[in-house]
């Protein structure tokens, strides 16, 4: 047998060998145990690479959440090429320049996005291979990529195991929107994205798994069903492909929801007795927080006992009222991080614990620390402002992109290298590390600089703020003023001047906007984090229209 690395490809495989027969997977249409999701995934692996894809390629995958997202996952891992996160809300002018930023070689797609993918495709000569995945009996037109069939790309390859050696080394790929700039291609090493990101480490004692082997020893094989997990985010987005991989790693049960909806969610958590929920902040807790409130009686929920949030602010409001509505003994839990440094710190929530001018303030992850323009950590407590950043295990750069690599991991002058990709913040008295934002979508007022998600924090602790956004916009006295599009809750129209009220004695009086948009909705990204740029668009177009 090939030695094993930290390869996601290997530590998946693992999982199959010690609990072959435990459900694996279950999404709206059918449900996988890990042997049929090991050898699903063979099938397919073998299919690619009779088509001509090699260790090294690039293969994108453009779906919605499902069974045959993980499938084409781990079968692209199994041959060592590398899976491309494509954005399923993108249009053709943002997926031609993913295709031809990523090199990618073969595409995965659902019918739907057949049109756009045949449209897009001239933009990378080197993409010639295509198979569709059938959904929601679409009727799309795709005959122009004369695509295989997902089932039949299936059939084709053989389900034995028999694929070579693989490397700590192989490429993990993953695509991040940002909030301000196109799509930049994050490189990891697979050992080191697996330390940073997969569960190599505990996150509350930053303690590292010492061999590969020992991933497969927290399986407990007895147990006839393992936790029960429940996938939100999207898999195109970091959120939603790492809590697949620590699910599928520890033999777990992941359960896939098609799309987000929220009393969906609520019903599935008592189909299936789910014990975690992950959530990408404010854009799926809040709204799974007013659903649950009017489903009280009507669901039962008492099976979760591990409720989290990552990659986005999750407001104090919004644990306050889960925690209402949740079993007593669950454990919340809000931590940050993003897709250049992996995780970078958790906090414990306890009710009554409301973060100083609501945002949070979390316990260091390994090899996280604050940096001040020496490239020297801050000391705790010192008010000093300083750029968040990552040693140890860490992206190996941007793909395709020398200078935005240059920009972000950095050597300093001791020889130390680092991530930072831009946010700002400080360290508390305690050790804890407090986010304020990141510096590209910073507000220069008057000399000040103000971070968004202070700003926002302060908005959504008011009863009448369902989602808000914070920019800045042009003004001739102070140079930008504070600007946040709002989207109250039914029924609702805060004004300005009480809302600024409310601001006072949470953030200094500079910080507290000097207007106030009401909106619809705010826009979010499919991963629910903030739209800035969008944002900023729409508060521009309102100021040209009063």
């Amino acid at each position: 047998m090939p030695t094993r690395h930290f390869n996601l490809a290997d530590l998946f495989e693992l999982a199959v060998d010690k609990v072959p027969d435990r459900l694996a997977l279950a999404d709206p249409r059918r449900e996988v145990t890990y042997r049929e999701l090991d050898e699903r995934a063979n099938r397919l692996a073998h299919t690619l690479a009779g088509l001509g894809v090699q260790a090294g390629d690039h293969v994108g995958i453009l779906a919605t959440n499902c069974i045959e997202w993980v499938e084409s996952l781990f079968a692209i891992y199994k041959i060592r090429a590398s899976a491309v996160n494509i954005n399923f809300r993108y249009v053709e002018e943002e997926l031609r320049y993913l295709f031809e930023n990523s090199d990618i070689v073969a595409c995965i797609y659902q019918r739907e996005y057949g049109p756009l993918v045949a449209a897009s495709r001239s933009a990378q000569p080197r993409l010639q291979h295509f198979v569709r995945i059938e959904w929601n009996e679409s009727t799309a037109d795709d005959a122009a990529l004369d695509p295989l069939e997902f089932e039949a790309a299936m059939a084709a390859g053989s389900p034995v195991r028999n694929f070579p050696e693989r490397s700590d080394d192989d490429l993990y790929l993953l695509y991040t929107g940002g909030t301000t700039g196109m799509p930049k291609g994050v490189m990891w090493r697979q050992e080191d994205v697996y330390f940073a990101l997969g569960g190599g480490i505990d996150v509350f004692t930053n303690e590292r798994v010492p061999a590969p082997a020992t991933a497969s020893e927290k399986i407990d094989a007895a147990q006839p069903r393992g936790l029960v997990m429940i996938i939100l985010p999207p898999f195109m987005h970091g959120a939603g492909q790492f809590s697949l991989y620590r699910t599928l790693f520890e033999g777990n049960c992941a359960v896939i929801p098609a799309r987000f909806e929220p009393e969906e969610v609520w019903r599935t958590v008592e189909k299936y007795g789910v014990n975690v929920m992950q959530v990408t902040g404010d854009a799926m807790a809040r709204p799974l927080a007013d659903t649950l409130e009017r489903l009280q009686g009507q669901v039962d929920v008492s099976s979760l006992v591990s409720f989290g949030s990552t990659a986005a602010i999750f407001s104090q409001t919004v644990k306050e009222q889960l925690q209402a509505l949740l079993p007593e003994y669950l454990v919340m839990t809000d931590s940050i991080g993003s897709t250049e440094t992996g995780m970078n710190g958790i906090r414990l929530v306890q009710k009554g614990d409301a973060p100083k001018e609501g945002i949070t303030s979390v316990q260091a992850a390994a090899d996280s620390v604050v940096l001040d323009d020496d490239f020297e950590p801050v000391a705790p407590g010192s008010g000093v402002v300083g750029l968040l950043a990552r040693g140890g295990n860490i992206p190996l750069g941007y793909y395709n992109d020398p200078v935005k690599t240059a920009e972000t991991f950095v050597t300093d002058p001791r020889g130390r290298r680092w991530s930072i990709p831009g946010d700002f913040a400080r360290v508390e008295a305690d050790g804890r590390i407090t986010l304020l934002g990141r510096g590209s979508v910073s507000i220069n007022s008057g000399g000040e600089k103000i971070y968004p998600e202070e700003v926002e924090g302060a908005l959504k602790s008011h009863p009448d703020v369902y989602d808000v956004l914070v920019v800045g916009v042009s003004d001739e006295r102070w140079g930008e003023r504070v600007c946040a599009l709002l989207q109250p809750r039914p029924g609702r129209a805060p004004g300005l001047e009480e809302l600024r009220e409310h601001c006072r004695g949470r953030i200094a009086a500079y910080k507290i906007p000097r207007e106030v948009l009401l909106v619809d909705e705010v826009p979010r990204l499919p991963n629910g984090k903030p739209d800035y740029r969008s944002a900023k668009e729409q508060a521009k177009q309102r100021a040209r229209d009063i």
